[in-house]
């Protein structure tokens, strides 16, 4: 386990994304890991470099990986209240 860069807060996930990790089998623990880790799963490396930024400045972080055959997205709030697994389509 590497250890956590920032703090999750609440953990949250909408019906949707709980629903795509669960028929992929996914487990939302070890997203989340890698999440507070610093990997961001499949951004852009733009998107990767302003989450580095983004942990260094206290502002928003948004992972994005494949599971099954879309995305579940993880989002930590810039004032680390709280952290959302949604689909893109939740936004």
């Amino acid at each position: 386990m590497v250890a956590p860069l920032f703090p999750l807060g609440r953990v949250v996930a909408t019906p949707a994304a709980l629903n795509a990790l669960a028929i992929a089998g996914e487990d939302p623990g070890e997203l989340l890991e890698r999440h507070q880790g610093g990997d961001w799963g499949e951004v852009l490396t733009g998107d990767a470099h302003e989450n580095r930024r983004s942990v260094a400045n206290g502002w928003r972080i948004l992972s994005s990986y494949t599971v099954g055959t879309g995305r579940v997205w993880i989002l930590t709030e810039a004032d680390r209240s709280s952290t959302c697994l949604l689909l893109p389509n939740d936004y």
